[in-house]
């Protein structure tokens, strides 16, 4: 079987889509697959072991509705250049008119999505050949899972525990990880102020408070973690911290964040990329939610924790990126504190239980 998986992006909905690239590859290990992923999204898929073929696509055109003849014939182009052979099905995890679109154009006879009512855009339904009905309160990656076990008749795993996320990682990026644990010591927490929307946004000054108490109660010191155009941001983060050496910034590449994550003894961050990937990643994870929630988009692990406002008559269902009140994220250094030494609480308990049923073996 060929198989053309669409999720053309961002870096978060990748990451939520590799449990369901990982549950296809362990059902069909002979089927060939592609996955079509856009410029911004594609480093966090690249030599990734689950994968035959990465397909990097422009859909500027496709931003244009309707669809023009030139247009198909522009991607179609593409495609032809970046594809070994013709698909036999495809999945468009995205639900957007340019996702099915990509589908469309890249000839798979069997087209599968969302039902219409999960598609983000519901035009793009009349460019499918078959849906899926899943639920509609859903984590992401059950989702996910649930589109490929409908299309493929597959199984998926249930527990959270059981979710694959392969990211492959270089040495290169390990390297970068072992700089920064070299300036922090071999026990931190990464503190990620940036995110896509203003409206995810913890105060800056905030975050600097919170790296004070993290390291004058449990001796960490904070990686202040940026993306490009966010390292302004960091900045103020650490320069609000008034502790000398209890914060500092870095800027990892995609991959090398990954690789940091996975040591890091904590990780604090609103709903973003490297949020995600510090989940994917099994860093114990404080999430802040405003906007978006928690149990759609956080992490589906039970012992990771968020701290939202649940107090406020306006917080359901905003995903509003601008905002006139912007009091969702207006949460006190101390209720994020308290949820993250008990997050490290929940660690370290489990930790000792493995190190327990590890000498009883």
């Amino acid at each position: 079987m060929r198989l053309l998986i669409v999720k053309l992006g961002s870096i978060g909905d990748i990451v939520h889509a590799l449990p369901a690239l990982a549950a296809v590859r362990r059902a069909l290990p002979r089927a060939e697959i592609s996955w079509a992923v856009e410029q911004g999204a594609a480093e966090i898929l690249r030599d990734n072991p689950f994968l035959d073929h990465l397909i990097v696509v422009d859909t500027k055109v496709l931003r244009r509705w309707p669809v023009s003849g030139e247009t198909l014939s522009a991607t179609r182009r593409q495609l032809r250049r970046l594809r070994a052979s013709p698909f036999d099905l495809s999945i468009d995890f995205q639900g957007l008119l340019k996702s099915a679109a990509i589908a469309r154009i890249s000839g798979a006879p069997r087209r599968y999505g969302f039902q219409r009512d999960s598609l983000r855009e519901p035009a793009s339904r009349f460019l499918l050949t078959e849906t899926v009905n899943v639920p509609l309160r859903t984590h992401v990656i059950r989702k996910n899972l649930a589109l490929v076990a409908g299309a493929l008749d597959i199984a998926v795993p249930a527990e959270a525990g059981e979710f694959e996320f392969p990211i492959a990682v270089s040495p290169g990026h390990e390297r970068e990880a072992d700089e920064i644990v070299q300036m922090v010591g071999r026990k931190f927490a990464i503190l990620n102020p940036g995110g896509g929307w203003p409206t995810k946004l913890w105060d800056a000054g905030r975050f600097g408070a919170l790296a004070d108490e993290i390291w004058s109660r449990h001796r960490l010191r904070s990686v202040v973690t940026y993306g490009p155009g966010e390292r302004e941001l960091a900045a103020r983060v650490a320069a609000s911290s008034s502790r000398a050496g209890a914060a500092i910034t870095a800027g990892p590449s995609l991959k090398g964040f990954y690789a940091l994550a996975r040591r890091a003894s904590l990780y604090v961050g609103g709903d973003t990329g490297p949020t995600h990937l510090a989940m994917a990643a099994s860093a114990p994870v404080v999430g802040l939610f405003g906007p978006t929630e928690w149990w759609r988009n956080g992490s589906p692990r039970a012992e990771d924790i968020c701290v939202e406002r649940e107090d406020i008559n306006c917080r359901t269902d905003c995903h509003r990126r601008a905002c006139s009140q912007w009091i969702c994220m207006d949460i006190e250094v101390e209720r994020v504190l308290a949820a993250a030494s008990e997050r490290l609480s929940r660690a370290s308990r489990a930790k000792m239980t493995a190190e327990v049923s590890t000498s009883g073996a």
